[in-house]
This record gives structure tokens, C-alpha cells and sequence, in this order.
């Protein structure tokens, strides 16, 4: 059986598949794409997994010369199920846009959630400085006094704090936000 025409078309799908990737070859992701048993290598970027697509179709080629045919058949199929994997990551792209959008919007609402937070913890220390300093002019003893004036500064420092906080949530909020 004459391997050429085969090995031909093998070739060829490989060169489609790379102009299918070159778009998105250097995007990079976060997360795991393929079996670990698929690939060697472990790209962040679909360019490393192709570059392992076309390594293996050159010792493809070398083993048909060969005639190691143990070899061709293992490469063979591993070429056709390393194409076929790369498809469907390509097929699933639009998915993965998605994905990431709602990531970003999810992002934003744990921000919402933690201006709201930090808001109510603002207003709680408002509200107990206020009450430490209506004590504060009750009080007729110095220690007393000297007491709560301790608690109202700590209390202070807390309420500084929680102000930088919001002041960073709320810049964060606003760069999400211009970035959309």
C-alpha cells in the first residue's frame, strides 16, 4: 500500500489546522486545554501544541521512510487525535469568549458586593465613634474620659482604613468598567 497520498493528506490537514490556529496561536489561557497523555508539551498557547503537531509529523514522515511500522501507526494515530483536539479547542472558542465575559462580569458583582460591605462597616463606625463620643461628654471621671478617647481614636483608625478601602474598591470599579 502506497503511504505517500496518505501521509499527503495527513500533511495537508495539519496545514489547514495551522491557519486556522494562527489567529488565536499566541492568545494565551489560563487553564489546562488538553489530556495530559495527548500532548508532551504543556503550552499556555495553542502555538506550543501545534508546533508539537508538526514535530510529530516529521518523525511521521521519517518513520514511513523507515519502514518502522509499529511507529506509523502510533504516530498516525496520535497525529489524528491531536488534530482532532485542536479542532474542537477552535470550536469552542466563541464558548470560551463567553466564558470569559461572564467571568469579568461576575468580577464586577464581587466588587459591588464588597463596596456594599465595606460601605456598611463605614457607617458602623460612624455610628460607634458617635455613640463613644456622646459617652465621652457623659463621663465626669479623667481615666473615663481618657478611656474612651482611646477607643474613639482606634475606632478612627479603623474608619481610615475602611475610607482607603473604598477608595481603592471604587477605583477598580471604575478601570472594570472604562475597560468594557
Amino acid at each position: 500500500m502506497n503511504t505517500q497520498p496518505l501521509l499527503n493528506l495527513l500533511e495537508k490537514q495539519v496545514d489547514i489546522l495551522a491557519e486556522e490556529i494562527a489567529p488565536l496561536a499566541d492568545t494565551p489561557f489560563s487553564t489546562a486545554r488538553f489530556d495530559q497523555a495527548l500532548f508532551n508539551r504543556h503550552s499556555d498557547k495553542l502555538r506550543g501544541y501545534l508546533q508539537e503537531v508538526r514535530h510529530n509529523m516529521e518523525q511521521l514522515k521519517e518513520c514511513v521512510q523507515d519502514h518502522r511500522t509499529e511507529q506509523v501507526a502510533f504516530l498516525t494515530e496520535r497525529l489524528v487525535a491531536q488534530i482532532e483536539a485542536l479542532r474542537r479547542e477552535l470550536s469552542t472558542q466563541s464558548l470560551r469568549k463567553k466564558e470569559s465575559r461572564f467571568e469579568h462580569k461576575q468580577q464586577a458583582t464581587d466588587l459591588y458586593h464588597k463596596l456594599a460591605e465595606h460601605q456598611d462597616y463605614e457607617r458602623r463606625l460612624l455610628a460607634m465613634i458617635n455613640d463613644r463620643e456622646l459617652k465621652l461628654n457623659q463621663q465626669t471621671t479623667l481615666s473615663h474620659q481618657q478611656k474612651i478617647q482611646k477607643e474613639i481614636a482606634a475606632l478612627a483608625g479603623r474608619l481610615a482604613r475602611c475610607r482607603q478601602s473604598l477608595m481603592r474598591i471604587e477605583k477598580s470599579i471604575e478601570y472594570k468598567e472604562n475597560m468594557d
